[in-house]
């Protein structure tokens, strides 16, 4: 007896059929295109890709093992690139791919108080950052209608700079001198003053020894600044890229913050290695150099990462970014390629000078040099009161001294002026890690333009001030606080102040000296 067919269930069949065609249906298909090339040459961190012809400037190119590289160079049939790490592996003929994206960094709240390197991965082997939010490390600095006039100071704690060379929120300031002249100090004291303050510090590290940013985090948790800064660190060991990458990446970080409506400083040190590192990658990627072998375009370099420094208005979040860019001379050549460039671009300067340095006045400012464009905007009413006369006397003992060691007979005026002048040098020397508030540096300053340390010996100026700031807080300790909340000195503060110094000096006879006048 011949096999039946078994019978077939169409129903089944169809139900079946029915629903794949309603699961391909439902199906949404996304399609991504990417532009596939070689690497034709490589090494010393950058290399030459053919093959992709529509990839975007600052595009990131992805390499074999994960590594990424950054569109640098594009040229008609090739595009040059630079390594963002290990480049050791790669070889000819490897796969390149566009990815269609910027360069960007994980940006986070958390990130305060951490040590990263410019890609945003942590280098103080503490938890990894968790970051739902990404900044381009490039972008379009705000415009002029979104910004607002520079008027809040930061308070530095440096009296020489607070009084004379006052920086504002939102300004540009370089600070630019020799090779061991005190160029960190300055921003470091500055991150030390903003302890228990509104401010949030980022200090970008590169081309520096990888021990001179161990140290940086070390002072600083040792004063407690750590709780409000970030370091961004590319140091000497780490390859060109990174360093040109590095302060970018601060600034974006930077301006996350600023976007919230706080207020940022950024220190670069130093943007002279900066420079270096830009060099040193376009020369390797054959882009033609001009004066001292740089590129051409290493004035852009540096003015569009300056200007994105700003002050926001209160429409767009009235958030700040204070850049204070550090470069160094090559004995005292202020008019190098480098200096002029971001001198041009800044809002001022901080000059430090070798032979004050080395003469003992530290911080080692040029008063004559250094110049703040924002000027007394960035200033208290109380400060911008003491501080003119400051920098006339300043300025008149600069000018006579020289003339001075060549004489010996001297008219009363001038020996006068020369007192105050050599008092008043001695009170702007202060420590790196002395700041003073505000209304301590308005008190000694109003003390010495007005006479009286003028009879105390030189040798013993520090400890007159010293001793006087303790005397303040004992006997006056309401005048701080007056002059902090007082929108400027009135006569009773002025009355006071008269008061308490005649006072001190009589309780202090110690302090003076027979002869007054500098010999």
């Amino acid at each position: 007896m011949p096999n039946k067919k078994p019978k077939v269930d169409t129903t089944d069949i169809q139900t079946i059929a029915k629903q794949i065609q309603q699961a391909i249906g439902a199906c949404e298909l996304e399609f991504k295109t990417k532009s596939i090339g070689q690497v034709i040459t490589v090494g010393d961190g950058v290399a030459t890709i053919a093959g992709i012809n529509d990839v975007a400037l600052g595009e990131i190119i992805n390499l074999p093992q994960k590594t990424k590289a950054l569109a640098f160079n594009l040229e008609k049939d090739s595009v040059g690139v630079v390594i963002l790490g290990d480049y050791r592996h790669l070889k000819e003929g490897d796969e390149a791919s566009t990815t269609g994206q910027v360069l960007s960094i994980p940006v986070a709240d958390s990130m305060i108080g951490r040590i990263i390197n410019p890609l945003g991965i942590p280098l103080d082997d503490k938890r990894p950052i968790e970051a739902k939010q990404f900044q381009p490390l490039e972008k379009i600095a705000p415009g002029v209608i979104t910004r607002q006039p520079v008027s809040t100071p930061v308070q530095t704690g440096i009296k020489s700079i607070d009084s004379m060379i006052p920086i504002g929120r939102g300004q540009r300031e370089l600070i630019i001198g020799d090779r061991s002249t005190g160029k960190s100090a300055i921003p470091l004291t500055t991150i030390i003053n903003q302890k228990g303050k509104d401010l949030i510090c980022i200090y970008v590290v590169i081309g520096q020894k990888a021990a001179f940013a161990a140290q940086l985090a070390q002072t600083l948790k040792k004063f407690g600044a750590m709780d409000h800064t970030i370091i961004v660190a590319a140091t000497s060991s780490e390859p060109a890229p990174l360093q040109y990458l590095a302060p970018y990446a601060g600034c974006a970080v930077g301006e996350y913050f600023m976007e919230q409506g706080k207020d940022v400083l950024v220190v670069y040190d130093d943007l002279s290695k900066h420079a270096w590192a830009y060099r040193e990658m376009s020369l390797l990627l054959n882009r033609p150099s001009s004066r001292e072998a740089y590129p051409g375009d290493v004035f852009y370099l540096h003015s569009r990462l300056l200007e994105r420094a700003c002050r926001l208005n209160k429409k767009n979040g009235g958030g700040s970014l204070t850049a204070l860019p550090i470069v160094e001379t090559q004995a005292g050549d202020v008019s190098a390629y480098i200096p002029t460039n971001i001198i041009s671009i800044t809002d001022g300067q901080i000059y430090l000078e070798s032979d004050l340095f080395y003469a003992g006045i530290r911080p080692a400012v040029n008063v004559g040099l250094s110049v703040s464009r924002v000027g007394g905007s960035a200033q208290t009413k109380a400060m911008k009161q003491v501080a003119g006369k400051l920098r006339l006397d300043l300025a008149q003992y600069r000018e006579l001294a020289a003339f001075a060691q060549f004489s010996s007979d001297l008219d009363p005026q001038t020996r006068a002026q020369l007192d105050r002048g050599a008092r008043i040098t001695e009170i702007l020397k202060q420590g790196w890690e002395e700041p003073m508030p505000v209304a301590q540096q308005i008190l000694i300053i109003w003390a010495v333009t007005n006479g009286y340390l003028d009879k105390v010996a030189v040798e013993t100026v520090k400890a007159w001030e010293k001793k006087f700031i303790e005397f303040i807080g004992v006997k006056y300790n309401k005048l701080e606080t007056t002059i902090e909340k007082e929108a400027k000195l009135s006569d009773e503060i002025i009355k006071t102040m008269g008061e308490a110094a005649k006072l001190f000096n009589e309780l202090n006879p110690e302090l003076f000296a027979e002869n007054s006048i500098e010999s």
